[in-house]
């Protein structure tokens, strides 16, 4: 390490894992099958997790259907033909690779929710809250934005992304044929206070053919996806450090090299360590659960602060209480960054923003099968989500 800085600069460092990589395979067979519930009952109530290891894939958890008419026998069917088609997509096609779609051993231990826990996120468990939807469990979600790049997200976990979705591109369209699916980034930002004024080190671990060799990866992977992705940022130079494939060989990956889970990536999914982050993961998890929905709205408000001007940076706490249909506590942090007072800004939130479950789920459309998506790549700072709006920037100068 001989990086000197200079006085007010820092260096901060955040990594991304790829589609293949084996947690991330089991967060996106538990959100497939979620979707797929969603599909069946926009009602359903699920907390699908996965397990993977060398040609097996093993899913369990509870799930409830308020309509009466789905056909269990056949819902356990399609939930092994949903596990391998998200293991094809992959390109899991060969356990040479570590898992093979069309070989690997599967085990359904998915079984109905429990009574204690539905009654409660129904409405009818205390009779004080009777008829009202209460969060499906306690605890205390973030939300994080920051004006450092064009999606209101910290630089080095979102550059992270960027490298993996340019690398599985390049994959996918035959271009990097002998890459395979299992991988991994990480980027290190020299920051002068809040700003982001140079990359210092880059690292980028891929699963790769045997027959390749390294110095042909190194200069690949630089020439063809680091420098076409990094390059147009301006923070690139002479000095920015390069760690590919720095055990020398990856071949042996996916399941096979490590086992995979549901939610062992939180900080991937999330804002790469730069936000606080409540502990909860999301995959696997409809919307009646506050670790996710919640998270979403967290998001929501801050990203909103931020492209509204009042902050340059925000950070939003929400915590419940299980079976409560109201937040126990709304905390907004602005870092020093805002522009008005910050007791205005809190109480234009809880103003504009409806954040009781319902509320969320409302606002944010999350009954439906939206979830596939955001299993790889972060659920943060990728269009298309509607967390990822800023509708309500009007809303809150007018509440200010």
């Amino acid at each position: 390490m001989d990086t000197i800085l200079n006085k007010n600069h820092s260096l901060f460092t955040s990594e991304s894992v790829g589609e293949g990589h084996p947690d991330k395979l089991c967060d996106q067979i538990s959100d497939a099958i979620l979707d797929y519930c969603l599909s069946l009952d926009r009602d359903a109530h699920v907390a699908c997790e996965t397990f993977a290891t060398t040609n097996f894939v093993l899913v369990g958890g509870e799930i409830g259907f308020k309509k009466q008419n789905i056909d269990i026998e056949s819902f356990n069917k399609k939930a092994e033909e949903i596990a391998r088609n998200v293991a094809k997509e992959i390109g899991y096609d060969s356990e040479d690779k570590g898992l093979d779609y069309k070989t690997f051993e599967f085990m359904n231990r998915l079984h109905a929710q429990s009574e204690d826990i539905s009654q409660g996120v129904d409405g009818t468990g205390l009779k004080e809250y009777e008829g009202q939807q209460g969060a499906g469990d306690q605890g205390m979600m973030f939300g994080f934005a920051c004006n450092e790049t064009p999606t209101l997200m910290p630089a080095p976990v979102y550059y992270s992304h960027q490298l993996l979705l340019k690398a599985t591109e390049l994959r996918k369209s035959g271009k990097l044929a002998w890459l395979r699916p299992d991988a991994k980034s990480q980027v290190t930002i020299e920051y002068d206070g809040h700003k982001p004024v140079r990359i210092d080190a880059v690292v980028i671990s891929h699963q790769h053919d045997p027959e390749i060799t390294h110095e042909q990866i190194e200069q690949t992977i630089i020439e063809q996806i680091i420098k076409p992705v990094l390059g147009p940022t301006g923070l690139l130079d002479d000095k920015t450090k390069y760690y590919i494939n720095p055990t020398g060989r990856f071949v042996t990956g996916g399941p096979d090299g490590d086992s995979g889970l549901t939610g062992r990536k939180i900080i991937v999914d999330t804002y790469g360590g730069m936000g606080r982050h409540g502990g909860g993961a999301f995959s696997g998890k409809d919307p009646s659960k506050v670790d996710r929905s919640a998270a979403y709205m967290a998001r929501y408000i801050a990203k909103n602060i931020v492209a509204a001007g009042l902050a340059e940076r925000a950070e939003v706490e929400l915590a419940y209480a299980i079976g409560v249909p109201f937040p126990v506590s709304i905390m907004v942090e602005t870092f020093g960054t805002e522009k008005c007072d910050k007791t205005k800004i809190i109480a234009a939130v809880e103003k504009v923003f409806d954040c009781t479950p319902a509320g969320i789920t409302k606002t944010l459309g999350l009954k439906a099968p939206i979830y596939s998506k955001t299993a790889s790549y972060g659920h943060f700072g990728r269009e298309g989500f509607p967390w990822e709006k800023t509708d309500k920037v009007n809303e809150l100068k007018n509440a200010l």
